[in-house]
């Protein structure tokens, strides 16, 4: 269930992307913390330090690419980017 939740978010962000949104966007900026904040609730404590890493891993690791592109092309990518940018933000 905790995974479903996961997805439904990535697939959140692939709407976002498809609206035409950018990464530093609200709405994008927004996705990033409900992201951060489900893996806390569900997985482990999820710092700015490892969310970090795991928004470079989204587009380092072809296999987490390409199950996050299932959900539109380019998803991976632009929620690295949104994770980038709302660290940065901090």
């Amino acid at each position: 269930e905790a995974n479903d939740g996961l997805m439904a978010i990535l697939a959140e962000f692939a709407a976002c992307k498809k609206n035409g949104a950018s990464a530093d966007s609200d709405e994008a900026q927004a996705l990033v913390a409900k992201l951060q904040a489900h893996i806390t609730a569900n997985y482990y404590t999820c710092t700015d330090e490892i969310l970090a890493g795991l928004g470079k891993m989204y587009v380092a690791d072809e296999r987490f690419e390409k199950n996050i592109d299932k959900y539109g092309e380019g998803t991976a990518g632009f929620a690295a980017e949104g994770i980038r940018i709302y660290i940065e933000k901090k």
